[in-house]
């Protein structure tokens, strides 16, 4: 590997350079908004979390996602061709207005911006406006008469509402609606005659969503890193990385090759700081109370290797993982407290298991 000179340049200081100035840049307010949506994007690449740039610029993590994203969406009006007069309005102004746009494929938010820009709708028109387009998108052809414009993606959602609405105020609402956002002359035409055709079209309801909520902590499932199979090596054990948990579901993110076992959200499993899985076999434990021989799962926490004579412990045992318990403080390395070994579920009759409609009955 080629070393630096003294003067060279070196990357990670030219990157915390840029940072600084970054910073110094969003704190001062420097710039337009596309702008500063770039460099909070570039600063969270860089490590620095959301709450840490608020402490130093003044923009609250939720504004820092909605100009992230926002400028995102400008970068597409930018690829996709909308009009010069669109990029240069909401090049300075309403990044909420570009947030909104998020869910639409790039070459849609061009199109849609400039609809947007030519009927100087608010954020909450534009929502709904977003939401026609992204529904009217996922036709494999448009509609008879109505065209892949968005100006016709919209004026289908309202035709659509209006044949649907027996209440005559609201029904002209929407036909107004409609008839100013049509884009070709045949969407126009639909949309006109509903004026004289007042046939009431029955919707189909759409059908409940499943949300289910975690009521329990037990309902969430703590996910462990598996080290292996005895026998394995200390190294084996050092060698899996500690695991970070994301957010409300704790999601967790890794790479490369690693295996998982997903456990009950027992308590001890959830206040466990570094717990690793190993897989052993239960006749390697005192047991005299239980004469099958069947698979374990033995969660050590790595974070706990301080003695104590309550507890079992996974040692390094001449070079090989070994699991014992010490009346007294042993010269042996202790690698991690054993919290958990787990038997697998009994199962009485498996292939009874496997038919639904025994079950039932």
């Amino acid at each position: 590997m080629t070393e630096l000179s003294p003067n060279a340049p070196n990357p990670e200081n030219a990157t915390n350079d840029t940072a600084q100035e970054l910073l110094v840049k969003l704190r001062q307010k420097q710039g337009n908004w596309v702008e500063w949506g770039v460099a909070i994007a570039y600063l969270q690449k860089s490590g620095y979390n959301p709450q840490d740039i608020f402490e130093a610029t003044g923009f609250e993590p939720i504004q820092q996602n909605q100009l992230i994203v926002g400028s995102q969406v400008y970068s597409s009006l930018e690829k996709f061709g909308a009009s010069e007069a669109t990029r240069a309005y909401y090049g300075m102004r309403a990044s909420d207005i570009l947030y909104e746009l998020r869910l639409l494929a790039q070459e849609d938010r061009a199109a849609a911006a400039d609809l947007i820009f030519l009927h100087k709708l608010d954020v909450d028109e534009v929502r709904d406006i977003a939401k026609a387009i992204k529904d009217f998108s996922r036709f494999a052809t448009p509609p008879v008469d109505f065209t892949a414009h968005p100006g016709d993606a919209v004026a289908y959602q309202v035709w659509k509402l209006a044949r649907q609405n027996s209440d005559l105020q609201q029904r002209s609402r929407l036909i107004a609606k409609g008839l100013r956002f049509a884009h070709s002359p045949t969407a126009r035409k639909q949309i006109e005659q509903l004026l004289i055709d007042f046939t009431n079209i029955a919707s189909k309801p759409a059908p409940i969503l499943p949300f289910f909520r975690l009521e329990s902590d037990e309902d969430l499932p703590r996910l462990v890193p598996v080290v292996g199979e005895l026998p394995l090596t200390p190294k084996d054990v050092k060698a899996v990385p500690i695991i970070t948990e994301i957010g409300s579901f704790r999601i967790v993110k890794f790479t490369g090759e690693q295996a998982w076992v997903s456990l009950p959200g027992w308590q001890v499993l959830r206040s466990a700081e570094d717990p690793v899985v190993i897989i052993a076999s239960s006749d390697i434990f005192p047991n005299p109370t239980h004469a099958k021989i069947e698979p374990v799962l033995v969660v050590i926490d790595r974070a706990q290797r301080e003695w104590d004579a309550s507890s079992y412990f996974a040692v390094d045992n001449a070079g090989e993982i070994d699991f014992q318990w010490f009346e007294t403080a042993p010269e042996h390395l202790l690698l991690g407290k054993i919290i958990v070994i787990l038997r697998p579920k009994r199962v009485l009759d498996e292939e009874f298991n496997k038919d639904a409609w025994q079950i039932d009955e």
